[in-house]
């Protein structure tokens, strides 16, 4: 690999990690993607523990990215076009605090990008309700579980997948043409 080669991570949290891995998996530029937990106090939860909503953690997304070719405020762009960021805990039929909006920043400049987009999108009322994502210090990572790991790829014909994730997928594909990967 070249040596000049710089990779950032973003952790991000907007409802069930099986849509976020899809859509950013086919972003130009994006390297890794990783569904997850973050954000809560137990080290090493299981998917059923998280579930309970007990151990604070979110369901998120760990993305390894080239800043060289999309930056992190292009990375929240996405974000929040991909998921309701005015929910509080919940996105569609996906309710509690593991489904909840949220930006863990990594650096101190991500947190500037990350308040400052927010501000951006509440200036331009985008939305009826104000923006509730959560912004706030990255502590840990734990993937999910194996079975949870690129789950839409592997499962199309799920229920969940073919009614809830491929017409996201469709939709985003089509907004974000221009930043796809070939």
């Amino acid at each position: 690999m070249n040596q000049n080669h710089v990779t950032e991570t973003a952790t991000l949290g907007g409802g069930c990690f099986w849509c976020l891995e899809a859509l950013f998996n086919d972003l130009r530029g994006v390297e890794k993607v990783e569904s997850g937990y973050s954000g809560g106090s137990v080290p090493n939860p299981s998917y059923r523990e998280v579930c309970t909503g007990t151990t604070g953690h979110a369901e998120v997304v760990h993305i390894t990215f080239d800043p060289n070719i999309i930056s992190f405020r292009e990375l929240l762009e996405v974000f929040f076009t991909v998921h309701d960021p005015t929910t509080l805990n919940r996105q569609g039929a996906d309710a509690g605090t593991q489904y909840r909006s949220v930006i863990l920043y990594h650096t101190s400049e991500q947190e500037t990008v990350a308040r400052e987009v927010i501000a951006g999108l509440e200036a331009a009322k985008l939305w009826d309700a104000p923006i509730v994502t959560e912004v706030a210090p990255f502590t840990a990572f734990y993937p999910a579980e194996e079975y949870h790991r690129e789950y839409f790829g592997r499962n199309p014909d799920q229920p969940y997948c073919s009614i809830v994730i491929e017409p996201k997928v469709a939709r985003f594909r089509k907004q974000y043409l221009a930043k796809l990967k070939k």
